[in-house]
């Protein structure tokens, strides 16, 4: 393995407790790890730990001469995408230069799955455990309309019957939201998942959502789920998808307060906010990829545990007329 490694993360301005996990598994693994980030600001809170390269939107023409040039002038050998548009532009670049990588080359895959509509299409296809979908099923009582093309639950809403009724006929509605039944008591759960270039599962932790703020996890925990593993494990091999990925499941509370059935909500072929927690747990995704992204063979990690919790918190990152102020 090289001795130094330059790592390109896209949008993950807030991730400093991954940033320190990469440089950390890095250090593990006798690597200096130099960590960039391309940004829209130099102002960002990962300024502490990484070298930020300040960059045009995702959807400017002049993208992908842009990242040649961040690539070219800092030797990037990596690139991690954070945000979902970044995916598929990771794949898209990595595709035509051989001396940088990320984890998902598959940047077509990427863009079906933040198509809500489509995905749930080729989910249902796969035969996998979702909610009903209210534009093809019958659906008593709420139902719960996402946006087609949507993130961090934003522009969510609970439909009552009637409502839904009204906008069932609605071109426009019908185009741009995905439409199931809503589970009212119910668990929701992520898992933070690492399959290998190889396409060999490296791990599946699933993790209690427990508190969530601005459709970002806040507290988390691990918990030990034999049918939630086996279940993710099953989508990635159906899905061909390698890399870091989280899955979004939920289960059913009944009147007792028992938990009922399994359902798959959603997945993103990337790194989550939450996934820190997995590493603390002992799954080291960090580690994975470099290892992988490296050539080597990264072996299956079960051994890591149940009941480990995160509580994240706001910090502050101080910046004096652009100059990045010292802690």
């Amino acid at each position: 393995m090289r001795k130094a490694l330059n790592i390109l993360f896209l949008g993950g301005a807030k991730r400093v407790a991954m940033g320190k996990m990469f440089i950390d598994a890095g250090r593990k693994l006798g690597v200096d790890v130099n960590l960039f980030s391309y940004e829209l600001s130099a102002e960002v809170p990962l300024a502490a730990i990484a070298t930020i390269v300040k960059g045009v939107r995702w959807n400017d023409p002049m993208l992908m001469d842009d990242l040649h040039r961040v690539v070219e002038e800092n030797r990037i050998d990596m690139m991690i995408p954070f945000v979902d548009p970044a995916v598929e532009v990771a794949a898209e670049y990595c595709s035509s230069d051989s001396e940088c990588r990320t984890p998902l080359m598959n940047g077509d895959l990427g863009k079906l799955l933040f198509d809500k509509i489509k995905a749930d299409a080729l989910f249902r296809e796969l035969g996998f455990p979702l909610p009903a979908n209210a534009m093809i099923e019958h659906v008593e009582g709420q139902v719960i309309a996402k946006p087609r093309f949507g993130s961090a639950s934003k522009g969510i809403q609970v439909l009552e019957a009637a409502e839904f009724a009204t906008l069932r006929g609605s071109r426009e509605f019908s185009d741009n939201y995905l439409v199931q039944e809503y589970i009212a008591k119910r668990v929701e759960y992520t898992v933070d998942c690492y399959v290998s270039s190889r396409g060999e599962m490296v791990c599946a932790v699933p993790r209690e959502r427990i508190e969530v703020q601005g459709g970002e996890v806040s507290v988390t925990e691990t918990v030990r789920d034999s049918e939630m593993e086996r279940e993710s494990a099953r989508i990635l091999k159906a899905l061909a998808i390698t890399g870091p990925v989280t899955l979004q499941f939920m289960r059913e509370r009944d009147a007792s307060g028992a938990l009922g059935r399994l359902m798959f909500m959603e997945i993103n072929p990337r790194l989550g906010g939450g996934a820190v927690c997995a590493v603390h747990a002992g799954a080291d995704i960090p580690q994975f990829i470099i290892r992988d992204m490296e050539g080597e063979n990264v072996k299956p990690c079960d051994n890591w545990r149940a009941g480990v919790r995160i509580c994240r918190y706001p910090q502050e990152v101080v910046f004096d007329n652009g100059r990045l102020m010292p802690r």
